[in-house]
């Protein structure tokens, strides 16, 4: 029985590695990493999002070139089971809460999950900064969807820009009284009309 063998592959030079990693971790070591500013760790009011966020992402809008229209939470698009449209799911027949709940009736309900969903594509405080405005506006990123809103003066648009700038104050969590009354005409959570 004959057995073939394979020639044997010049080994290269060590030496250039290790003088470069050599050089590397004369620049001061591991790279320093800075974080941007925006993460306060304030929470976004949830009854402005049920009453003013949530019916436009729901609701058909007309596309801003013409050619029908759409919802976010369509199945293409941003529907928690069967959409296509990276980290904002949301459940398009999520039923409206009662705000008089207690918070963990809340937070297990799907209008939560959708509240939740969309303020993970937010830096509260700083709309500008946040997917879930940049996105639809295609605004400095791409959009799998196009350009959904023409421009930030759009109804959705300024409900956005509106409840991302106007978190509930630090040391409040995201169901205070006082930030959703401050969030609406008259300080009515109920029926006043949803702040620009």
């Amino acid at each position: 029985m004959t057995r073939a063998f394979l020639p044997l592959r010049p080994q290269r030079p060590l030496w250039p590695v290790l003088a470069l990693t050599a050089l590397l971790g004369g620049c001061g070591g591991a790279a320093e990493i800075d974080n941007p500013a925006g993460a306060t760790g304030q929470k976004l009011v949830f009854a402005y999002y049920q009453r003013c966020i949530e019916p436009l992402l729901t609701t058909p809008l007309p596309a801003p070139q013409g050619g029908g229209s759409n919802t976010c939470s369509s199945g293409g698009c941003h529907d928690s089971s069967t959409g296509t449209g990276g980290a904002l799911r949301l459940v398009g027949s999520a039923a409206l809460q009662d705000l008089n709940q207690d918070p963990a009736t809340l937070r297990a309900s799907e209008m939560y999950r959708n509240f939740y969903s969309a303020q993970g594509v937010t830096v509260p405080g700083d709309a500008l900064a946040s997917r879930l405005l940049t996105k639809p506006l295609v605004m400095g990123v791409l959009h799998g969807g196009g350009q959904v809103l023409g421009s930030t003066s759009d109804l959705l648009a300024r409900r956005i820009t509106y409840w991302v700038n106007h978190p509930a104050p630090a040391e409040q969590d995201e169901f205070s009284t006082a930030a959703a009354a401050a969030m609406f005409e008259g300080g009515d959570v109920a029926a006043g009309e949803c702040k620009l």
